[in-house]
């Protein structure tokens, strides 16, 4: 019997340190792979710590899965963000005593792209999952310093003099990314979207893959806790998860619900900052409806808080790559309000004549809202979605031949 796969993961965070949807999804994946298929996983990630010395590495260890964590200084450069000497000394040394079959990279930022070429001339294959803009744009999420969104598709380093500091430094890191990213075996992508502009941008397409995301699906009691609440209250619930930013749209809800000139609902703000202080400045008073700030919650309690809210607000005003929350809300039953914002918009079901747009007015919300009140008791069914299973069970089959 061969030895069980040795997988490398790379993420910028990972457990017991995890912040982000991308890193949900980079430990749920490692988690499935050492569990249900028998490999062996370790991680590579980083940490900022200023208590303790810098580039030095603390070993943890969380179900079974040890984690490497650099401790990277504050005050870097701008080029060490992206391409980082010490951190690629580290990880080559990292790869000579743990000697992986196979390093999975994530998010990169910080980590650099110094451990491709260290991957690759040891001749260990490197998967790269994309899971925003970061290799293409400086700014990751493709927005202008103002807050809009850049919407170039594809992207020509050319068309970005306006947006970045400095464009002979952003031309420098825009060709280096795009070198290294030449290097690797596989590159995926959580949506088709996100396939097509990268491409369209200078990623190998013969090495390009969609490879959707998982979400962790209703546990079996979740519809009775659901219905059990829809009983005792049958006000409909809002729910936002996207912080007070305009790039998410919170200027819009903001708007749309002040105008409104019915109450007879409810809402949550979920507050998924480190800290809890998200909404701490935000007055939220004139908003029609009993709304709360909902703390932070990790993965172990979505569904209480899921079987809370009846209606998912996504007005992202970016084209993004995936759009997990999503996910997890038609999965249970629950209707999602979005834009037709990039990767979030390709779930079974989705109706992009439907959506709203991208710079549509609070005024194009406000209807959404009020259809919906005036149908409160038509809630959807529960939606076909991969889970974090199926997404490990597609990673084994797509790098069998690497």
């Amino acid at each position: 019997m061969a030895a069980p796969k040795h997988i490398l993961v790379m993420n910028v965070f990972f457990a017991p340190q995890s912040y982000g949807g991308a890193t949900v999804v980079a430990e749920a994946v490692a988690r499935a792979l050492r569990t249900r298929h028998g490999c062996r996983v370790s991680v590579i990630s980083s940490m900022d710590r200023p208590d303790l010395v810098p580039y030095s590495v603390m070993r943890t260890e969380v179900e079974g899965i040890q984690n490497y964590a650099i401790v990277m200084p504050r005050g870097r450069s701008y080029s060490e963000s992206y391409s980082n000497p010490n951190v690629t000394e580290i990880v080559s040394g990292l790869l000579d005593d743990l000697e992986p079959d196979l390093v999975h990279l994530h998010c990169m930022q910080d980590l650099g792209i110094g451990p491709i070429a260290m991957a690759k001339s040891r001749g260990v294959p490197v998967v790269l999952s994309v899971h925003d803009f970061w290799w293409l744009c400086e700014y990751q999420f493709m927005l202008r310093p103002n807050g809009q969104y850049c919407g170039q598709n594809p992207i020509r380093i050319e068309n970005c003099r306006g947006c970045v500091d400095r464009m002979g430094r952003a031309r420098t890191r825009f060709t280096l990314l795009q070198e290294a990213v030449a290097q690797v075996d596989l590159i995926t992508y959580p949506s088709q979207f996100a396939r097509d502009l990268s491409v369209g941008s200078g990623f190998p397409e013969d090495r390009s893959v969609v490879w959707e995301n998982g979400v962790r699906k209703p546990d079996a009691a979740f519809f009775a806790m659901q219905a059990a609440r829809r009983a005792r209250d049958p006000r409909l619930v809002f729910g936002f998860l996207g912080g007070p930013s305009q790039i998410k749209g919170w200027p819009l809800i903001k708007a749309a619900f002040e105008s409104l000139t019915r109450g007879d609902f409810a809402g949550f703000l979920v507050d998924a900052s480190l800290d809890q202080t998200w909404w701490a400045n935000t007055d939220i008073t004139k908003m029609q409806g009993d709304w709360q700030v909902h703390p932070r919650f990790d993965q172990k309690d979505i569904d209480a808080f899921y079987a809370r809210i009846d209606v998912l607000l996504f007005p992202s005003q970016w084209k993004e790559t995936f759009g997990l929350t999503i996910r997890e809300a038609v999965a249970r039953g629950i209707r999602v309000i979005q834009t037709d914002s990039g990767g979030t918009a390709e779930w079974a079901g989705a109706d992009r004549g439907e959506m709203l747009q991208i710079g549509d007015g609070p005024e194009r919300l406000r209807a959404k809202v009020m259809q919906v009140l005036d149908t409160a008791e038509a809630h959807p069914a529960p939606r076909p979605v991969a889970d974090y299973s199926d997404q490990a069970k597609a990673f084994m089959e797509l790098i069998s031949s690497l």
